[in-house]
C-alpha cells in the first residue's frame, strides 16, 4: 500500500506542459480593484469594464451582480451587467492558447476558478492579464493581489475545475481574437435588445467581414440592419445569406417579408417560393413561411419602393 501511494503521488507530480507560446505578454495598464469579502464578481467585472474605457468601480457594480444569499455572483449576472453598461460579453474559447491570443489582442479575460475541490468547490472570479513564458506562470488581478502569479499547474487546475469558463468584454464593433461565428452571433444577438440595434451594427459589420461565407451570420446581420432601420443594407445582407446557402429558409422568409413591406410583391413571391417547395410538411418553419406566403397573396398591387 505505501508503494501504491508513492506511485500515485509521483504520478500527480509529472511535468505539466505549458501553453505552446513563445513570448510573454502582460497588460500592465489594466486597472485593479481589490475585492471586499465574497465580492470577487464586482471587482473582476469592474476590471474588464474599466479596461475598455468605462469609468466604473467595483462598489457601483455590487447591486448589479452580487447575490447576498449566495455570497457571490452568477456568470449570467456578470454578462447581463456588462450589457447594461454598453459592452458585449463574448465567451472565451476553452484553451490556454486562446487566453494568450486574447491578451495579445489587448483583451484581459475574466475567468471563473475553483480554488477548492470538485466535491467542495470554492468559486472565485479573477482577471487574466498576462502570461510569462520564461517562467511558465499566469498573471492575474485576483482578490486583493494586483499581480497574482499562478503556475501553469495551479491555474490549469483552478480553471478546469470551473469548466474553463471565461469572458472577454468588449465595446460594440470589437470582436474576440479567438471565436467562432456561432458564439459571435449569439453574443451580438443577446446584446442587441439592451444596447440597441444601431449600437450593435459595428459588431455585425466586423463579424461579416471576418466570416463573409457564413450564411447564418449574414442572416443575423441582416436582421440587425433591418431593426436599425436600414432596409437597403438589410436587403443586401439577406441576399448574401441566400447566396451562401440557397436553402436558408429563414433568410428567404425574412427577405420576402422585407420586400413585401416595401410593396415588392413579385420579388417577395419569387424569393419565398423555393423555400416553401423545399420544406417538409413537419418542418417547424413551414407555418411561418406559409403565413408570409398568405400575406404576399393578399397584398394590394403597388409600385416597389425598395
Amino acid at each position: 500500500m505505501p508503494l501504491l501511494g508513492l506511485a500515485a503521488g509521483c504520478a500527480l507530480l509529472k511535468p505539466v506542459e505549458p501553453p505552446t507560446v513563445e513570448a510573454s505578454v502582460e497588460l500592465d495598464a489594466v486597472p485593479f480593484f481589490p475585492q471586499d469579502r465574497y465580492q470577487c464578481g464586482p471587482a473582476a467585472l469592474a476590471t474588464v469594464l474599466s479596461a475598455t474605457g468605462l469609468p466604473v468601480s467595483a462598489e457601483a457594480l455590487v447591486d448589479d451582480v452580487y447575490l447576498p444569499d449566495r455570497r457571490g455572483s452568477l456568470q449570467a449576472e456578470l454578462a447581463a451587467a456588462a450589457r447594461r453598461h454598453g459592452r458585449v460579453p463574448f465567451p472565451v474559447a476553452a484553451g490556454e492558447e486562446a487566453l494568450v491570443a486574447e491578451l495579445r489582442a489587448g483583451h484581459p479575460v475574466l475567468v471563473l476558478q475553483n480554488l477548492g475541490l470538485d466535491s467542495l468547490p470554492r468559486w472565485h472570479y479573477a482577471v487574466v492579464v498576462g502570461y510569462r513564458a520564461e517562467e511558465a506562470h499566469w498573471v492575474l488581478r485576483s482578490g486583493r493581489e494586483r499581480r497574482r502569479r499562478e503556475s501553469v499547474r495551479a491555474f490549469r487546475r483552478h480553471w478546469r475545475g470551473a469548466d474553463r469558463w471565461g469572458l472577454v468584454v468588449l465595446p460594440p464593433g470589437q470582436l474576440p481574437a479567438v471565436a467562432g461565428p456561432r458564439d459571435v452571433v449569439d453574443a451580438l444577438a443577446a446584446a442587441e435588445p439592451v444596447l440597441g440595434a444601431e449600437a450593435i451594427l459595428p459588431g455585425w459589420t466586423q463579424a461579416s467581414a471576418r466570416w463573409p461565407g457564413d450564411a447564418d451570420l449574414a442572416f443575423a446581420a441582416a436582421n440587425g440592419l433591418r431593426a436599425a432601420g436600414r432596409p437597403q443594407a438589410a436587403l443586401r445582407r439577406y441576399r448574401q445569406a441566400i447566396a451562401n446557402d440557397p436553402r436558408h429558409a429563414a433568410a428567404r422568409n425574412n427577405l420576402a417579408d422585407l420586400l413585401l413591406a416595401y410593396a415588392c410583391v413579385g420579388q417577395a413571391r419569387a424569393v419565398l417560393a423555393p423555400a416553401l417547395a423545399a420544406l417538409d410538411d413537419d418542418d417547424p418553419l413551414r407555418p411561418v413561411l406559409a403565413a408570409t406566403a398568405r400575406e404576399i397573396e393578399q397584398a394590394e398591387p403597388a409600385a416597389c419602393r425598395l
